[in-house]
């Protein structure tokens, strides 16, 4: 078979090591060697998002997305309100997950890859005080912009509210810090920057949080975050069958990062090769999206016009290079995003830039 690189934001190349543990022997989640195992993962990924023991981790088998449902359809009681930050696709998700569970909702929507006013969400936290939870996105991966989730932080320290942030393209790509940034509930996924497979997604939270949850406010039978906190706790387990198998990469991948790479390592990994990649382009004369508050991992560009964005990013398959195309309207506008999470290094994003600027020259964009 052909290897292809993916410079796309998930799923992603793994370390060999990672793709092997695929391969370790059955065992039965009900067994003391699951119950060593998944405690190791908890502990681990406290670490990841800089947790002291005031927090606790849990395990949610499903993608990112699942783990964002877990915390949204559990975290409110009759007439608590959230309001929800976005300015891109997956702060539009997580307005999705609100209105399905009919939670009381203050918009505070800004156009895409637009930053959000920090002013403004205080001036509406002040004017709601049902507010219970503020929602947001710290990288929105549809624009790749890092959103102001510390100054967010603040303010709900300042109007006594729970900060929620979808971690999921930024867990080991960013420094998360939920103590410095006063995060309540964070969640993110193996198959992103943390370089494991997708479907081992996994929540941090305040003990304090956990431990105020009933089994009646959470809104879904297997995505409750009750349950699942009272299954870690009473015996290292979930509540319904996990995926098993997940769980091995999941845990050797997070190793990987904190006692090999270093999470400080992994992110300077990542910072040197987005530069490599925005520098490679801007030499073709490309335009970026975005020329400040980029992610690490996630670059938004626009090809020259003319040159058919689909048609692009299937000659670049043939090649063996895996894009994303531009979600929404910047798919029109000819925009396609290069990422550099997991198992991409220097000499990997040089090698793209070739194949890029030479395909480019073939379909008369150079």
């Amino acid at each position: 078979m052909s290897k292809t690189m993916l410079f796309s934001p998930g799923p992603v190349m793994v370390r060999e090591d990672v793709r092997q543990t695929l391969t370790h022997y059955d065992i039965c989640h009900r067994s003391p060697e699951f119950e060593e195992m998944f405690a190791d993962t908890q502990e681990k990924i406290l670490r990841l998002f800089g947790a002291d023991q005031s927090y606790y981790s849990v395990i949610v088998s499903g993608s990112g997305t699942s783990a964002n449902e877990t915390c949204l359809s559990s975290l409110f009681r009759e007439g608590e309100a959230v309001l929800a930050i976005h300015n891109g696709m997956f702060g539009e998700r997580l307005i999705e997950i609100i209105d399905k569970y009919r939670v009381p909702m203050v918009d505070c929507g800004f156009p895409w890859s637009v930053y959000p006013d920090v002013k403004r969400i205080d001036e509406l936290l002040a004017a709601h005080p049902e507010v219970k939870v503020v929602a947001m996105v710290f990288h929105e991966t549809s624009t790749g912009m890092i959103n102001p989730v510390h100054e967010v932080g603040r303010l709900c320290e300042k109007h006594g509210k729970l900060l929620f942030v979808d971690c999921v393209s930024a867990g080991g790509g960013e420094f998360i810090d939920v103590v410095g940034n006063n995060i309540a509930v964070c969640t993110s996924v193996g198959g992103k920057c943390l370089g494991a497979f997708p479907g081992s997604a996994y929540v941090c939270a305040r003990k304090s949080l956990f431990e105020s949850l009933t089994a009646q406010q959470c809104k879904n039978v297997y995505l409750s975050l009750y349950k699942h906190y009272q299954s870690a706790v009473s015996s290292r387990q979930t509540p319904n069958t996990p995926n098993v198998n997940l769980f091995w990469p999941l845990n050797r991948a997070l190793t990987n990062l904190l006692e090999t790479e270093t999470l400080a390592g992994r992110i300077e990994r990542y910072r040197r090769c987005a530069s490599i990649i925005r520098e490679g382009l801007r030499v073709m004369g490309l335009r970026m999206l975005l020329e400040e508050h980029l992610s690490n991992t996630v670059t938004s560009v626009f090809l020259p016009g003319g040159v058919d964005a689909a048609a692009f990013i299937a000659a670049m398959e043939k090649k063996g290079y895996t894009f994303y195309i531009g979600k929404g309207d910047y798919a029109k506008q000819g925009m396609i995003q290069v990422a550099n999470m997991g198992e991409i290094y220097e000499r990997d994003c040089r090698g793209m830039l070739d194949a890029f600027r030479a395909t480019l020259a073939e379909m008369g964009g150079s």
